[in-house]
């Protein structure tokens, strides 16, 4: 199976845009940690996580967004889970590929709480994730129009198939990123 560098070469290869790289970075983060909590496989968990829109720059229509991916990684030599789980995230291939695994649910429900704690962040005078509140977090979803690409919906829906409270997985994902704030953009800025 291709390594973790593999798949970030692919993924800069196709994305070149920063925030969707660190979209992608923050997602691992959260699927490695999650693997870790679950006792799965940490470096599968991780790769899903970093290709799980490697697309989505280029095919950012949903009707193609993780078919095309599908495609790249599957002639690149990726296991077969890891494009299941990628396919099961785009909503549009529900009746194929159903979110019945734990890969699957778990990057379902790290994809858009990852978008909205970076967002959250970024509003802050310091611009750091250390120290961010789930309470911060859950006012800002509450906000119309703020982070609007944040499919709050999506965001509930995740942690419930996942199994976790939303505080919890909010709190989770939130230490998980906090990890690689550094790589993120979100260790802060001196104010």
């Amino acid at each position: 199976m291709p390594t973790r560098e593999d798949a970030y070469t692919l993924m800069t290869s196709h994305v070149q845009n920063i925030s969707l790289q660190r979209h992608m970075l923050s997602v691992e983060a959260a699927m490695r940690a999650y693997a870790r909590s679950y006792g799965e496989d940490e470096e599968l968990w991780g790769i899903t996580g970093l290709l799980h829109d490697c697309d989505y720059e280029e095919y950012p229509d949903l009707h193609q967004h993780t078919q095309v991916a599908a495609v790249w990684l599957g002639d690149a030599g990726y296991d077969k889970r890891i494009i299941y789980a990628i396919l099961a995230h785009n909503d549009l291939n529900l009746e194929t590929h159903p979110r019945t695994d734990l890969l699957s649910k778990a990057l379902y429900a790290c994809d858009e709480v990852t978008g909205m704690i970076t967002a959250t962040t970024l509003v802050r005078p310091d611009k750091s994730i250390h120290g961010l509140e789930v309470s911060s977090v859950r006012k800002k979803m509450k906000t119309k129009g703020f982070a609007a690409g944040v499919n709050r919906e999506d965001l509930v829906k995740g942690a419930e198939e996942l199994g976790v409270d939303l505080n919890e997985h909010i709190a989770f994902v939130i230490a998980a990123m906090s990890a690689v704030a550094e790589d993120l953009g979100l260790a802060g800025i001196a104010v």
